[in-house]
């Protein structure tokens, strides 16, 4: 079954991850995909392997806490195949030092605030004017907006989209157009590679322990990517205004 024949698919921070895993499967179930990040060359990378396999991709560079690099972003899309069925957010950063209430950074609330939260909502209001009955927004979250297992600004940037995804899916239902959010817990992507321990804040290290099993293995961004393909597709066209935790129980 080839579940996203003739569809078009925005997918953020597409350059690795679960955003690039995302890419490359739902070009294979027959998806053109507009990829982006804001580094051109990690995308040329991930568009050559999608090309590869026989895959039609479009690589737009895109900082997508900037309005009109957004808007270029759609504008780029409609231009080359003239319609948006899907956006994937999944663009973001992490908190560096997940510090909780007591000692967070405002210039770290900020930076959070404008990529997780003010970058996911400039995509959706960029590209959602342009979709019609059957289009899905997918919002890549994370546990931490859910559960509040992180820092504090990461946590606040990440709940946020949860409330913006139902008042989304609630305003466009009528239309069906539909939005869910998926919360992974942990991913094995370069992004969590790449964590400084050393600067993290022990006593919510300590505390997100308490609240999750820590033998639980961290999730592949492929296994986060088939959960998006999901959503994305014609199967789940009863599924909106969700949030999916996918984190293999390490919260319950």
């Amino acid at each position: 079954m080839i579940l996203l024949k003739d569809k078009v698919a925005i997918i953020t921070g597409a350059n690795s991850g679960v955003g690039a895993a995302a890419a490359k499967l739902f070009a294979s179930e027959g998806a053109k995909v507009v990829i982006c990040a804001r580094r051109a060359e990690p995308l040329e990378v991930v568009a050559t392997e999608i090309q590869a396999a026989g895959g039609d991709v479009l690589c737009v560079p895109t900082d997508i806490s900037d309005k009109a690099s957004v808007g270029a972003l759609v504008d780029k899309a409609l231009a080359a195949y003239g319609k948006i069925d899907i956006l994937v957010n999944n663009a973001g950063v992490l908190d560096s030092s997940f510090a909780g209430i007591a000692a967070y950074d405002d210039g770290e609330l900020m930076r959070m605030i404008n990529i997780n939260t003010m970058g996911t909502m400039n995509c959706i209001r960029a590209a959602i004017p342009h979709m019609a009955a059957g289009a899905s927004i997918v919002n890549i979250n994370s546990i931490g907006g859910s559960k509040g297992t992180a820092g504090v600004t990461y946590a606040a940037s990440k709940a946020a989209i949860l409330g913006v995804t139902k008042q989304v899916a609630m305003c466009y239902a009528a239309q069906k157009i539909r939005c869910n959010a998926i919360c992974p817990g942990g991913i094995n992507t370069p992004m969590t590679g790449s964590m400084d321990y050393a600067k993290m804040d022990m006593s919510v290290m300590k505390a997100i322990g308490a609240h999750t099993d820590s033998n639980i293995p961290a999730s592949e961004p492929e296994e986060v990517a088939n959960v998006a393909l999901m959503l994305a597709c014609d199967l789940s066209a009863s599924v909106t205004g969700q949030v999916i935790v996918a984190d293999k129980g390490g919260s319950l």
